[in-house]
């Protein structure tokens, strides 16, 4: 009975001794990750990287980890216009599969699925910021955005020297790129306009690429104070 109880009391400290090893692999690799993350894509701060699972080492030796959280809260976007960028907020994606070099000097994912998203001061900036000439003496601009509620975005349209008119649009993502269309036209001022001149007011589109690691736009929705998105990507690079 005494061996016994000599061998358990071994197993136990044993046990703790590698699960500790483990937490502090995994926390090392963690801290690796995030450096070599903020490096790659020039972040003004260091994002959050979470590795899931147990035990890291056991899948540091086969190589591959089942699933790293990455969470970047403040990434400036290219918008395709000169070197104009966007604010996306609380960038969170979930990498599934990672696989990394001998050396980890690179990792990539095999799929990965997140969330983000936009305020509307941000996408305000995508519609036009100087009055469009409508003719018959009218100009109007885009002057606010917010929820339509309904799934809608209610667009405000200032025409000079009239009330502000409201407009609910839809929001879409086509490709790599935020497009606002509005559901039915104002009527500004009383005067009968052509759509194509209205629309070149309340419709707008927003680019957003080079997204961190290669994912890309998948769908948008309005929100309470701006849009949400979500984004997905395979072969996503996390380093190298």
């Amino acid at each position: 009975m005494r061996a016994l109880r000599i061998l358990l009391i071994v197993v136990v400290v044993l046990g703790g001794l590698f699960v500790l090893a483990d937490r502090l692999a995994v926390h090392f690799a963690e801290g690796e990750a995030a450096d070599k993350l903020r490096t790659n894509e020039n972040l003004a701060s260091t994002p959050d990287v979470s590795i899931k699972g147990f035990p890291f080492l056991t899948q540091v030796a086969g190589g591959s980890l089942d699933d790293v959280e990455v969470g970047i809260k403040d990434y400036e976007a290219k918008t395709g216009n000169g070197g104009e960028t966007l604010r996306i907020d609380d960038l969170k994606a979930t990498m599934k599969d990672v696989e990394f070099s001998s050396d980890f000097g690179s990792a990539t994912a095999s799929t990965a699925r997140g969330t983000a998203s936009i305020t509307y001061a941000e996408l305000l900036k995508a519609a036009k910021s100087q009055p469009t000439d409508l003719g018959f003496g009218l100009t109007a601009r885009v002057v606010s955005l917010a929820d339509g509620g309904n799934g809608k975005i209610k667009v405000g349209v200032s025409a000079a020297g009239l009330p502000t008119v409201y407009v609910l649009s839809s929001v879409a993502v086509e490709g790599d790129t935020v497009r606002v269309h509005a559901d039915s036209l104002p009527s500004i001022g009383g005067v009968r306009i052509g759509e194509n001149r209205v629309r070149s007011v309340t419709d707008f589109q927003q680019k957003i690429d080079d997204l961190p690691g290669g994912i890309h736009l998948d769908t948008v929705a309005p929100a309470k104070n701006g849009v949400e998105i979500t984004v997905k990507g395979s072969g996503v690079r996390l380093a190298g």
